[in-house]
C-alpha cells in the first residue's frame, strides 16, 4: 500500500473547496427554477376545485329532491291502500303526498300526483306518481338550466282479507233480519 490511502466507510470523502462551491450553486439554482410553482399550481387547480364543489351541490339538490319524493310517494301509496273507497283512496293519497312534501321543506312547483287504485280490489296494487319541478335558479354559478322534474313512483298492496265499505255507517243497521233491532 505504497502511495494509496484507504478510506473506511467511517471516513467521509471531502472534496476541495472549488468543487463544493459547485454543487452548492447548482443547489441554489435548482430551488430559484421550483420557486413559485406552488403559488402556480395553486392558481391553476383553485377553479377546478370550485367548480367540483358547485357540481357536488347540484347532484346533491337532485338527490335530495328524490328522496323527498321516494318518501311522498310511497307514503301516499300505502295511506290509498288501506282506504275503504275509490274516492277516499285518491283524497288520501294526495293529502298524504302534499303533506310529506311539505315537511320535508320540498320546494316543488306544481307538484302531480297521479293515484291508480285499479279499484281496490283485495289482493290488487295502488300505484301513486309523484313528479314535481325542482328550481335550480338559485345554483347561479354553475349555470345549470333555471328547472329540472322529478319523478317517483311507488306500489302498494291492498291486503287481501279486508273488508270493503258498503256504504253503512252502522254495521248493526236496523234491518228486519237484525234480531237486535230489526229482527234476524
Amino acid at each position: 500500500m505504497t502511495g494509496h490511502t484507504r478510506h473506511t466507510e467511517a471516513d467521509p470523502v471531502t472534496l476541495p473547496p472549488s468543487r463544493r462551491w459547485l454543487g452548492q450553486r447548482r443547489r441554489r439554482l435548482a430551488e430559484r427554477r421550483d420557486a413559485g410553482s406552488s403559488t402556480v399550481e395553486l392558481a391553476i387547480l383553485t377553479p377546478l376545485l370550485v367548480g367540483l364543489l358547485l357540481f357536488v351541490v347540484f347532484c346533491g339538490r337532485l338527490v335530495s329532491a328524490q328522496l323527498d319524493l321516494d318518501a311522498a310517494a310511497h307514503g301516499a301509496a300505502r295511506a290509498a291502500s288501506i282506504s275503504r273507497s275509490v274516492s277516499g283512496a285518491d283524497a288520501d293519497a294526495r293529502r298524504t303526498a302534499l303533506d310529506t312534501l311539505a315537511a320535508r321543506g320540498v320546494t316543488c312547483r306544481q307538484p302531480t300526483i297521479t293515484v291508480d287504485t285499479g279499484g281496490l280490489r283485495p289482493g290488487g296494487v295502488v300505484r301513486v306518481t309523484v313528479s314535481c319541478t325542482v328550481p335550480l335558479s338559485d345554483l347561479a354559478l354553475i349555470s345549470a338550466p333555471g328547472t329540472r322534474v322529478v319523478s317517483a313512483t311507488s306500489t302498494s298492496p291492498v291486503d287481501l282479507w279486508r273488508g270493503r265499505a258498503l256504504g253503512f255507517a252502522n254495521s248493526e243497521a236496523m234491518s228486519d233480519r237484525n234480531p237486535s233491532g230489526g229482527g234476524w
